[in-house]
C-alpha cells in the first residue's frame, strides 16, 4: 500500500513537471495566452492592485489579499501550523515518558545578560510588526515568528525557564476564536465571510485598514504561541 501511494505521488509530481514545460494555461497569464481571458474578464491580480488601496485604506496591498480578499486561505495555513503544532506535542509528550530527564548544562555569562537584555526588545518587535502589517512590509505570520525566536532566545540563554502550557494554550486558543469572531462577525452583518466591515480610516494612518489590523494581530498571538509551544516541546525533548 506504501509503494503504490509513493508511486502515486510521483505520477502526480510528474505530471506538474510536463505541464510546466509544456506550456499549459496557469494563473491569468496562462490563461490570456490560451485566449481565455479577455477584457470584459476579471484579473485579479490587477484589480488587487488597483483598487485594494481604495476598497482597504491598507497601505500594504498584500495584506489586503492576504487577509481580506483572500482571508479564507490564511485561515486555512494558520489551522496546518495549529495541526502541525499539535502533533509534534503529541508525539515527544510520548517520547520524553520513556527518556531519562537530565539537567540543562547552564549558559555563559554573556548568552544569560544578552538574554535577559534582549527579550523584552525582540517582543516588542514582534509586536510592532503585526500591529503594524497592514502598513509595512510584515504582519502577523512575521511577527508571530519573531516572537517566537524571543523564546528560543530564553531556552538558549536563560537554561531551566520555559513556557506555561496553560498560558500558552490559552493565548492560541483565544487568538483563534477571534479570529473566527471576527469572520463570522463579517458573515452575520454582510453575508461575506471575512467582511471587511469595520471603518476603513485613512490610508496609511495607524487606526486604518478596518478589521485587517485586528485580523493580523490575532495571527501575531496565534503565531507567536504556537511557534513557542513548538521551542518549549523541542528544548524539553534536548534536555
Amino acid at each position: 500500500m506504501r509503494r503504490l501511494i509513493s508511486l502515486l505521488l510521483l505520477l502526480i509530481v510528474a505530471l506538474g513537471i510536463f505541464l510546466c514545460f509544456s506550456g499549459a494555461s496557469f494563473g491569468a497569464e496562462g490563461a490570456s495566452r490560451a485566449g481565455k481571458l479577455t477584457e470584459d474578464k476579471v484579473n485579479f491580480g490587477r484589480r488587487y492592485a488597483s483598487r485594494g488601496l481604495e476598497e482597504n485604506k491598507a497601505g500594504n496591498i498584500v495584506a489586503s489579499v492576504v487577509v481580506n480578499y483572500r482571508g479564507f486561505d490564511t485561515l486555512g495555513e494558520v489551522t496546518v501550523l495549529f495541526i502541525a503544532a499539535v502533533g509534534l506535542a503529541a508525539i515527544l509528550h510520548a517520547r520524553r515518558e520513556e527518556a531519562t530527564p537530565s539537567k540543562a548544562e547552564p549558559a555563559s555569562l554573556i548568552v544569560f545578560t544578552g538574554c535577559r537584555f534582549l527579550f523584552p526588545l525582540i517582543l516588542l518587535l514582534g509586536a510592532y510588526i503585526f500591529i503594524h502589517g497592514h502598513l509595512t512590509p510584515g504582519g502577523g505570520f512575521q511577527g508571530g515568528a519573531v516572537v517566537a525566536s524571543g523564546f528560543l532566545l530564553i531556552y538558549l540563554g536563560c537554561r531551566g525557564r520555559g513556557l506555561r502550557s496553560a498560558g500558552v494554550a490559552v493565548a492560541e486558543s483565544l487568538s483563534g476564536l477571534a479570529f473566527l469572531a471576527v469572520a463570522l462577525v463579517g458573515l452575520a452583518v454582510g453575508g461575506s465571510f471575512l467582511l471587511n466591515f469595520l471603518p476603513k480610516g485613512s490610508a496609511f494612518a495607524l487606526f486604518s485598514g478596518g478589521v485587517i489590523p485586528l485580523i493580523y494581530v490575532a495571527i501575531g498571538f496565534k503565531v507567536g504561541s504556537e511557534l513557542g509551544g513548538i521551542i518549549d516541546n523541542l528544548s524539553g525533548e534536548a534536555r
